[in-house]
Protein backbone atom coordinates (compact mmCIF):
# COMPACT_ATOMS: atom_id res chain seq x y z
CA UNK A 1 0.00 0.00 0.00
CA UNK A 2 1.72 3.54 -0.82
CA UNK A 3 2.28 6.57 1.20
CA UNK A 4 -0.41 7.91 -0.40
CA UNK A 5 -3.15 5.36 0.07
CA UNK A 6 -2.35 5.62 3.61
CA UNK A 7 -3.25 8.97 3.65
CA UNK A 8 -6.28 10.38 5.11
CA UNK A 9 -8.28 12.35 2.69
CA UNK A 10 -9.20 16.03 3.59
CA UNK A 11 -12.59 17.00 4.35
CA UNK A 12 -14.10 18.99 2.06
CA UNK A 13 -16.87 20.84 3.82
CA UNK A 14 -20.41 20.83 2.31
CA UNK A 15 -22.06 23.17 0.44
CA UNK A 16 -25.06 25.36 1.59
CA UNK A 17 -28.05 25.69 -0.51
CA UNK A 18 -28.53 29.88 -0.02
CA UNK A 19 -30.86 30.98 2.93
CA UNK A 20 -34.15 33.19 1.98
CA UNK A 21 -34.08 36.33 3.84
CA UNK A 22 -37.54 37.95 4.62
CA UNK A 23 -37.74 41.46 5.42
CA UNK A 24 -40.61 42.77 7.66
CA UNK A 25 -41.19 46.67 7.80
CA UNK A 26 -44.23 48.64 8.29
CA UNK A 27 -44.92 51.94 10.75
CA UNK A 28 -44.14 52.17 14.33
CA UNK A 29 -46.59 50.26 16.18
CA UNK A 30 -48.30 48.11 13.41
CA UNK A 31 -47.49 44.70 14.64
CA UNK A 32 -44.25 43.70 13.23
CA UNK A 33 -42.97 42.86 16.54
CA UNK A 34 -46.35 40.52 17.53
CA UNK A 35 -46.05 38.79 14.36
CA UNK A 36 -42.29 37.76 14.40
CA UNK A 37 -43.04 36.58 18.05
CA UNK A 38 -45.99 34.55 16.34
CA UNK A 39 -43.41 33.20 13.89
CA UNK A 40 -40.95 32.28 16.36
CA UNK A 41 -43.44 30.80 18.76
CA UNK A 42 -45.43 28.65 16.57
CA UNK A 43 -44.93 25.35 14.61
CA UNK A 44 -43.41 25.85 11.43
CA UNK A 45 -40.60 23.12 10.94
CA UNK A 46 -37.80 26.01 10.48
CA UNK A 47 -35.08 26.96 12.29
CA UNK A 48 -35.23 30.78 12.05
CA UNK A 49 -32.50 33.53 13.02
CA UNK A 50 -34.29 36.96 13.64
CA UNK A 51 -32.46 40.05 13.27
CA UNK A 52 -34.41 42.88 15.16
CA UNK A 53 -33.71 46.25 14.41
CA UNK A 54 -35.58 48.85 16.19
CA UNK A 55 -35.11 51.98 18.90
CA UNK A 56 -35.39 51.05 22.30
CA UNK A 57 -35.33 53.16 25.46
CA UNK A 58 -32.10 52.10 26.27
CA UNK A 59 -28.96 52.66 23.21
CA UNK A 60 -30.33 52.41 19.53
CA UNK A 61 -26.72 50.77 18.50
CA UNK A 62 -27.63 47.85 20.12
CA UNK A 63 -28.86 44.97 17.73
CA UNK A 64 -30.83 41.62 19.06
CA UNK A 65 -30.51 38.62 17.24
CA UNK A 66 -32.41 35.73 18.13
CA UNK A 67 -32.03 32.26 16.88
CA UNK A 68 -35.28 29.51 17.31
CA UNK A 69 -34.10 26.00 17.29
CA UNK A 70 -35.98 23.36 18.67
CA UNK A 71 -36.93 25.64 21.29
CA UNK A 72 -34.14 27.05 22.50
CA UNK A 73 -33.13 30.47 22.22
CA UNK A 74 -30.12 31.79 21.57
CA UNK A 75 -29.32 35.74 22.03
CA UNK A 76 -26.02 37.75 21.17
CA UNK A 77 -25.60 41.41 20.68
CA UNK A 78 -24.08 43.19 18.13
CA UNK A 79 -22.94 46.56 17.74
CA UNK A 80 -23.64 48.74 15.02
CA UNK A 81 -22.84 51.94 14.48
CA UNK A 82 -26.70 53.48 13.25
CA UNK A 83 -29.19 51.58 14.71
CA UNK A 84 -31.51 52.98 11.85
CA UNK A 85 -31.56 50.47 9.29
CA UNK A 86 -32.75 53.35 6.49
CA UNK A 87 -29.54 55.50 6.81
CA UNK A 88 -26.04 52.85 6.98
CA UNK A 89 -27.87 50.16 5.79
CA UNK A 90 -25.48 48.76 3.16
CA UNK A 91 -22.47 48.49 5.41
CA UNK A 92 -24.70 47.75 8.52
CA UNK A 93 -27.24 45.77 7.40
CA UNK A 94 -24.47 43.63 5.26
CA UNK A 95 -22.15 43.51 8.37
CA UNK A 96 -25.13 41.97 10.62
CA UNK A 97 -25.97 39.25 7.75
CA UNK A 98 -22.47 38.41 7.16
CA UNK A 99 -21.90 37.81 11.32
CA UNK A 100 -25.21 35.50 11.62
CA UNK A 101 -23.51 33.36 8.66
CA UNK A 102 -20.68 32.16 10.68
CA UNK A 103 -23.62 30.42 12.57
CA UNK A 104 -24.62 28.71 9.27
CA UNK A 105 -26.32 25.10 9.88
CA UNK A 106 -28.30 26.56 12.70
CA UNK A 107 -30.89 27.92 10.92
CA UNK A 108 -32.19 28.06 7.75
CA UNK A 109 -34.41 31.05 7.42
CA UNK A 110 -33.71 34.94 8.00
CA UNK A 111 -36.29 37.42 9.43
CA UNK A 112 -34.58 40.90 8.96
CA UNK A 113 -37.09 43.23 10.27
CA UNK A 114 -36.06 47.08 9.77
CA UNK A 115 -37.18 50.21 12.19
CA UNK A 116 -40.78 51.97 11.67
CA UNK A 117 -38.75 54.84 9.99
CA UNK A 118 -36.99 52.69 7.05
CA UNK A 119 -37.40 52.55 3.52
CA UNK A 120 -36.73 48.62 2.88
CA UNK A 121 -36.01 49.61 -0.52
CA UNK A 122 -32.68 50.28 0.26
CA UNK A 123 -32.40 47.17 2.77
CA UNK A 124 -33.29 44.83 -0.46
CA UNK A 125 -30.87 46.15 -2.88
CA UNK A 126 -28.81 44.83 -0.44
CA UNK A 127 -28.87 41.04 -2.06
CA UNK A 128 -28.50 42.86 -5.78
CA UNK A 129 -25.38 45.05 -5.13
CA UNK A 130 -23.37 42.42 -2.88
CA UNK A 131 -22.56 39.74 -5.04
CA UNK A 132 -20.58 37.93 -2.32
CA UNK A 133 -23.47 38.23 -0.07
CA UNK A 134 -25.95 37.32 -2.83
CA UNK A 135 -24.21 33.36 -2.85
CA UNK A 136 -25.11 32.94 0.86
CA UNK A 137 -28.66 34.14 0.90
CA UNK A 138 -31.22 35.38 -0.86
CA UNK A 139 -34.41 38.12 -1.02
CA UNK A 140 -37.66 35.69 -0.03
CA UNK A 141 -39.44 39.40 -0.09
CA UNK A 142 -40.80 42.03 1.81
CA UNK A 143 -43.94 41.72 4.04
CA UNK A 144 -45.51 45.39 5.44
CA UNK A 145 -47.73 45.28 8.56
CA UNK A 146 -50.38 48.00 8.21
CA UNK A 147 -52.16 49.28 11.31
CA UNK A 148 -56.10 49.13 9.75
CA UNK A 149 -56.51 52.14 12.91
CA UNK A 150 -53.98 54.44 12.26
CA UNK A 151 -52.39 53.73 8.69
CA UNK A 152 -54.44 56.39 7.02
CA UNK A 153 -53.71 59.00 9.34
CA UNK A 154 -49.79 57.70 8.82
CA UNK A 155 -50.15 58.07 5.12
CA UNK A 156 -52.01 61.39 4.71
CA UNK A 157 -49.54 62.76 7.18
CA UNK A 158 -46.49 61.98 5.57
CA UNK A 159 -48.32 62.46 2.48
CA UNK A 160 -48.22 66.25 3.29
CA UNK A 161 -44.30 66.15 4.86
CA UNK A 162 -43.34 64.73 1.52
CA UNK A 163 -41.26 66.57 -1.48
CA UNK A 164 -39.52 65.24 -4.46
CA UNK A 165 -35.87 64.60 -2.03
CA UNK A 166 -37.94 62.80 0.85
CA UNK A 167 -40.75 60.81 -0.54
CA UNK A 168 -43.23 59.42 2.25
CA UNK A 169 -42.08 56.20 4.31
CA UNK A 170 -45.47 54.73 5.18
CA UNK A 171 -46.77 54.87 1.79
CA UNK A 172 -43.21 53.52 0.19
CA UNK A 173 -43.31 50.73 2.60
CA UNK A 174 -46.69 49.51 1.15
CA UNK A 175 -45.43 50.20 -2.50
CA UNK A 176 -42.53 48.11 -2.28
CA UNK A 177 -44.67 45.46 -0.51
CA UNK A 178 -45.00 41.24 -1.69
CA UNK A 179 -47.45 40.64 0.87
CA UNK A 180 -49.43 43.10 3.16
CA UNK A 181 -50.72 42.42 6.31
CA UNK A 182 -53.66 44.57 7.62
CA UNK A 183 -53.36 44.06 11.20
CA UNK A 184 -56.09 45.32 13.97
CA UNK A 185 -58.88 45.10 12.09
CA UNK A 186 -60.95 44.03 14.67
CA UNK A 187 -60.84 47.69 15.81
CA UNK A 188 -62.05 49.83 13.06
CA UNK A 189 -65.77 49.66 11.25
CA UNK A 190 -66.33 47.74 8.32
CA UNK A 191 -67.02 50.85 6.50
CA UNK A 192 -63.40 52.29 8.25
CA UNK A 193 -61.70 48.48 6.96
CA UNK A 194 -63.00 48.97 3.27
CA UNK A 195 -61.71 52.51 2.84
CA UNK A 196 -58.63 51.23 4.41
CA UNK A 197 -58.57 48.77 1.93
CA UNK A 198 -59.40 50.45 -1.06
CA UNK A 199 -56.61 52.93 -0.24
CA UNK A 200 -53.83 50.22 0.34
CA UNK A 201 -55.01 48.65 -3.62
CA UNK A 202 -54.51 51.97 -4.84
CA UNK A 203 -51.21 52.21 -3.95
CA UNK A 204 -50.29 48.60 -4.34
CA UNK A 205 -52.32 46.57 -6.27
CA UNK A 206 -49.87 43.76 -6.62
CA UNK A 207 -49.17 42.71 -3.09
CA UNK A 208 -51.43 39.97 -1.61
CA UNK A 209 -53.55 41.25 1.42
CA UNK A 210 -53.95 39.69 4.35
CA UNK A 211 -56.51 41.10 6.89
CA UNK A 212 -55.74 39.95 10.38
CA UNK A 213 -56.12 40.73 14.10
CA UNK A 214 -53.00 40.28 16.56
CA UNK A 215 -50.83 39.16 12.97
CA UNK A 216 -52.47 35.59 13.61
CA UNK A 217 -52.19 34.76 9.85
CA UNK A 218 -51.67 31.59 8.41
CA UNK A 219 -47.70 30.91 7.94
CA UNK A 220 -47.87 29.44 4.51
CA UNK A 221 -48.73 32.56 3.32
CA UNK A 222 -45.86 34.31 4.42
CA UNK A 223 -43.09 32.07 4.76
CA UNK A 224 -41.08 31.24 1.35
CA UNK A 225 -42.69 33.41 -0.81
CA UNK A 226 -40.24 33.29 -3.21
CA UNK A 227 -41.78 37.33 -4.62
CA UNK A 228 -37.86 37.82 -6.33
CA UNK A 229 -37.83 34.03 -8.26
CA UNK A 230 -41.59 34.46 -9.64
CA UNK A 231 -43.92 36.46 -10.73
CA UNK A 232 -47.84 35.83 -9.88
CA UNK A 233 -50.27 38.35 -11.53
CA UNK A 234 -53.29 36.45 -9.91
CA UNK A 235 -53.42 39.24 -6.84
CA UNK A 236 -53.03 42.34 -9.47
CA UNK A 237 -56.64 44.27 -9.11
CA UNK A 238 -57.04 46.54 -12.26
CA UNK A 239 -59.55 47.97 -10.74
CA UNK A 240 -57.17 50.30 -8.68
CA UNK A 241 -54.55 51.40 -11.04
CA UNK A 242 -55.40 54.70 -12.45
CA UNK A 243 -57.82 55.25 -15.50
CA UNK A 244 -57.57 57.66 -18.54
CA UNK A 245 -57.74 61.02 -17.70
CA UNK A 246 -57.45 61.00 -14.08
CA UNK A 247 -55.42 62.99 -12.58
CA UNK A 248 -52.04 63.02 -11.19
CA UNK A 249 -50.80 64.13 -7.83
CA UNK A 250 -48.22 62.31 -5.52
CA UNK A 251 -49.83 59.76 -4.29
CA UNK A 252 -48.24 56.27 -5.33
CA UNK A 253 -50.62 53.95 -7.29
CA UNK A 254 -50.09 50.72 -9.59
CA UNK A 255 -50.22 50.52 -13.40
CA UNK A 256 -50.31 47.22 -15.38
CA UNK A 257 -49.13 47.12 -18.83
CA UNK A 258 -49.83 44.45 -21.53
CA UNK A 259 -48.99 43.44 -24.91
CA UNK A 260 -49.65 40.25 -26.62
CA UNK A 261 -47.14 38.43 -28.52
CA UNK A 262 -43.65 38.29 -28.23
CA UNK A 263 -41.06 40.97 -27.94
CA UNK A 264 -37.66 41.51 -28.73
CA UNK A 265 -35.59 41.18 -25.63
CA UNK A 266 -33.11 44.74 -26.42
CA UNK A 267 -36.45 46.89 -27.17
CA UNK A 268 -38.00 45.56 -23.57
CA UNK A 269 -35.05 45.96 -21.80
CA UNK A 270 -34.64 49.48 -23.43
CA UNK A 271 -37.90 50.39 -22.09
CA UNK A 272 -37.12 49.55 -18.53
CA UNK A 273 -33.95 51.33 -18.90
CA UNK A 274 -35.43 54.54 -19.93
CA UNK A 275 -38.07 54.09 -17.34
CA UNK A 276 -36.16 53.71 -14.63
CA UNK A 277 -32.69 55.48 -15.59
CA UNK A 278 -32.93 58.02 -17.97
CA UNK A 279 -36.72 58.76 -16.86
CA UNK A 280 -37.55 59.66 -20.31
CA UNK A 281 -41.45 58.92 -20.02
CA UNK A 282 -43.05 61.97 -18.48
CA UNK A 283 -46.77 62.12 -17.45
CA UNK A 284 -49.38 65.27 -18.34
CA UNK A 285 -47.67 67.87 -15.75
CA UNK A 286 -44.10 67.17 -17.85
CA UNK A 287 -43.11 65.39 -14.61
CA UNK A 288 -40.93 61.97 -14.84
CA UNK A 289 -42.31 58.81 -13.48
CA UNK A 290 -41.00 57.40 -10.17
CA UNK A 291 -40.63 53.38 -9.93
CA UNK A 292 -40.82 52.37 -6.79
CA UNK A 293 -40.95 48.39 -7.47
CA UNK A 294 -41.30 46.56 -11.23
CA UNK A 295 -42.04 43.32 -11.81
CA UNK A 296 -42.87 41.85 -14.99
CA UNK A 297 -43.33 38.10 -17.25
CA UNK A 298 -42.45 38.54 -21.04
CA UNK A 299 -42.32 36.39 -24.02
CA UNK A 300 -38.90 37.21 -26.16
CA UNK A 301 -39.20 36.25 -30.20
CA UNK A 302 -37.24 32.86 -30.72
CA UNK A 303 -36.87 32.34 -26.81
CA UNK A 304 -38.91 29.34 -25.70
CA UNK A 305 -38.50 30.38 -21.76
CA UNK A 306 -40.47 33.33 -19.95
CA UNK A 307 -38.08 36.35 -18.87
CA UNK A 308 -38.39 37.62 -15.31
CA UNK A 309 -38.24 41.19 -14.45
CA UNK A 310 -37.75 42.35 -10.61
CA UNK A 311 -36.47 45.97 -9.74
CA UNK A 312 -36.81 47.94 -6.77
CA UNK A 313 -36.34 51.91 -7.60
CA UNK A 314 -33.44 51.95 -9.75
CA UNK A 315 -31.91 48.31 -9.33
CA UNK A 316 -32.92 45.89 -12.23
CA UNK A 317 -32.42 42.20 -12.91
CA UNK A 318 -33.79 39.87 -15.62
CA UNK A 319 -33.70 36.28 -15.29
CA UNK A 320 -34.89 33.26 -17.86
CA UNK A 321 -36.98 30.82 -16.05
CA UNK A 322 -39.91 28.29 -16.89
CA UNK A 323 -40.79 27.50 -20.43
CA UNK A 324 -44.10 28.66 -21.84
CA UNK A 325 -46.61 25.78 -22.65
CA UNK A 326 -47.51 25.39 -26.61
CA UNK A 327 -51.34 25.96 -25.68
CA UNK A 328 -50.42 29.35 -23.64
CA UNK A 329 -50.83 32.99 -24.83
CA UNK A 330 -47.59 34.57 -25.27
CA UNK A 331 -47.57 38.17 -23.76
CA UNK A 332 -45.19 41.08 -22.46
CA UNK A 333 -46.88 41.86 -18.64
CA UNK A 334 -45.57 44.48 -16.69
CA UNK A 335 -46.49 45.72 -12.74
CA UNK A 336 -45.45 49.51 -12.29
CA UNK A 337 -45.88 50.95 -8.67
CA UNK A 338 -44.64 54.47 -8.14
CA UNK A 339 -45.22 58.35 -8.43
CA UNK A 340 -46.51 60.66 -10.55
CA UNK A 341 -47.89 57.74 -12.58
CA UNK A 342 -49.85 58.46 -15.75
CA UNK A 343 -51.21 55.39 -17.52
CA UNK A 344 -51.84 56.73 -20.68
CA UNK A 345 -48.01 57.65 -20.91
CA UNK A 346 -47.07 54.49 -19.59
CA UNK A 347 -49.36 53.00 -22.16
CA UNK A 348 -48.08 54.61 -25.60
CA UNK A 349 -44.55 54.76 -24.33
CA UNK A 350 -44.27 50.67 -23.93
CA UNK A 351 -46.32 49.86 -26.39
CA UNK A 352 -44.34 52.02 -28.80
CA UNK A 353 -40.96 51.29 -27.60
CA UNK A 354 -42.31 47.25 -27.35
CA UNK A 355 -43.51 46.57 -30.76
CA UNK A 356 -45.03 42.93 -31.06
CA UNK A 357 -43.15 40.11 -32.91
CA UNK A 358 -43.92 37.60 -34.84
CA UNK A 359 -43.59 34.49 -33.38
CA UNK A 360 -41.23 32.01 -33.73
CA UNK A 361 -42.18 28.39 -33.97
CA UNK A 362 -38.66 27.26 -32.74
CA UNK A 363 -39.84 29.41 -29.05
CA UNK A 364 -42.62 26.81 -28.56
Amino acid sequence: MSDDEDCIPELVPAEYAPIPVLIITGCLGAGKTTLLNYILTEQHNKRIAVILNEFGEGSAMEKSLSIGEQGNMYEEWLELRNGCLCCSVKDNGVKAIENLMKKRGRFDYILLETTGLADPGPVASIFWLDKELGSDVYLDGIVTVADAKNILKALSAAEGEANDASPQTPARQVALADLLILNKTDLVTADQLTEVRARLRGINGAARLLETSRCRVNLDFILDLHAYDQVDFQNVEKQFTLPEGTHIDKTLSTVTLEVSGSVRQEDFESFVHGLLWEKNVLNTRGEPLEMLRMKGVVSVAGQPRRLILQAVGEICDTEYTSRWRPDEARLARLICIGRHLDRAALRTAFESAVPVQAEDSSAV
